[in-house]
């Protein structure tokens, strides 16, 4: 008896499909919810429950071998936090994550309301601007270096390495290797960081450092812990706060129902992440064969993460291509990962999210946007620029 094996020729990293992948991935889910990916020499996991067991389940889809399609970018990643199983993931996260719960956040609220305010104020003042360079990028670099730990004069170079290190993430493509490049100075600049010790005091950094002395992490993990939140804290943001701006600008609808009642944001928040998920997949390694729908994945075999797909399956959400911000279950999606393995930076991308929408909302009544452009990049989905004019909200009284 001879199996079927679900497959397609789709080249997910092509440049056509990372400008548009909606119709491809709802094509690989029309195929299964697992598909041989014959360009990525890959299987995907292209459903929303299927991704979101899997995310559960590190036992057999583990991330210990890295989650990257290259091989020398999974040697990079050895032991880090985002290439780790627990033990050795949850004793890494600890070192870190203090800093990183909504208890620890709080008291940066304020701070980041100020300057989303500001922002704000001084855009209206523009009318005009790009929404990447000028709104979206703004709130994370004012927030996110300082934060994790790095000192001011390498901030110009924090933005090209973040998108360097998730550019060499997925497989050995040329855009892959022309980033190759950026990954390594961004590492030995924090091998660098590490042994001078030029960290912001009472930073995440700083408290790296802090773990380090008290004997809780070895020398060599260091330069990565310093880097595991870099590039996810900036990119997913910047991602998000783009996008938002792009969809608010194609339905001035919803707009209007958040300017009417703003205690929805969160869920606005969430419906764009869903429509428009950060990262498009990262991939674990099976360790014992799994069965799905009937195709037997073996062990030791590289699997990929839709997330993008299963934010958009049709099995789990209703009138998935449609952008609602009122939408029952947009706090669903896996834009984030799930399980353990969950984004530990998405409380403060939410912080920032949550303040530059409620920002905008009390004193923007449309957004005129222009044709967007899109970064070519192997895993963040985001724009690279987007031309936008603020129309202000009349003043009542």
């Amino acid at each position: 008896m001879t199996t079927t094996i679900p497959s397609s020729d789709l080249d997910l990293y092509c440049d056509e499909l990372i400008r548009e992948p909606y119709e491809a991935y709802r094509e690989l889910r029309g195929i299964g919810p697992v598909v041989w990916l014959e360009a990525s020499h890959a299987w995907a996991l292209t459903r929303y429950a299927e991704v979101k067991a899997a995310t559960e389940n590190w036992q057999i889809f583990s991330s210990a071998e890295g989650v990257s399609l290259t091989p020398f970018t999974n040697e990079t990643l050895r032991g880090t936090i985002l290439a780790s199983d627990p033990p050795l993931h949850d004793h890494l996260r600890s070192v870190v994550g203090e800093r990183l719960t909504p208890r620890s956040l709080r008291p940066m609220r304020a701070q980041i309301q100020s300057i989303a305010e500001d922002l704000v104020t001084t855009l209206l003042r523009r009318g005009s601007f790009d929404a990447v360079t000028d709104l979206a990028r703004v709130l994370p670099m004012g927030i996110v270096p300082a934060f994790v730990g790095w000192p001011d004069d390498v901030h110009d170079k924090l933005l090209p390495w973040a998108a360097a290190a998730f550019d060499t993430m997925e497989p050995p493509n040329e855009r892959c290797k022309a980033s190759m490049g950026g990954r390594r100075s961004m590492f030995e600049y924090a091998v660098g960081l590490t042994e001078s010790r030029n960290v912001v005091p009472g930073s995440l950094g700083a408290g790296v450092l802090d773990a380090l002395d008290r004997g809780d992490v070895e020398p060599a993990q260091c330069p990565a812990l310093l880097l595991d939140y870099l590039a996810p804290a900036l990119d997913t943001t910047i991602s998000a706060v783009g996008s938002a701006v792009w969809l608010f600008g194609r339905y001035p609808e919803q707009w209007d129902r958040i300017r009417q009642d703003l205690t929805i944001i969160p869920n606005a928040f969430n419906e764009v992440l869903r429509m428009e998920s950060p990262a498009r997949a990262f991939s674990r390694v099976t360790t014992e064969p799994v069965t799905i729908a009937g195709t037997t994945i073996p062990a030791g075999q590289r699997v990929l993460l839709l997330w993008a797909s299963a934010n958009r399956d049709e099995r789990m959400f209703e009138r998935p291509e449609e952008f609602d911000v009122t939408r029952l279950n947009a706090n669903a999606h896996v834009a984030f990962g799930f399980g353990v393995h969950g984004c530990a930076g998405q409380g403060l991308a939410r912080l920032e999210g949550h303040a530059i929408l409620g920002a905008l909302a009390t004193r923007v009544a449309r957004f005129d946007i222009g044709t967007p452009t899109m970064a070519m990049n192997n895993v963040i989905r985001a724009l690279a620029a987007l031309p936008v004019t603020l129309i202000p909200a009349p003043v009542s009284g």
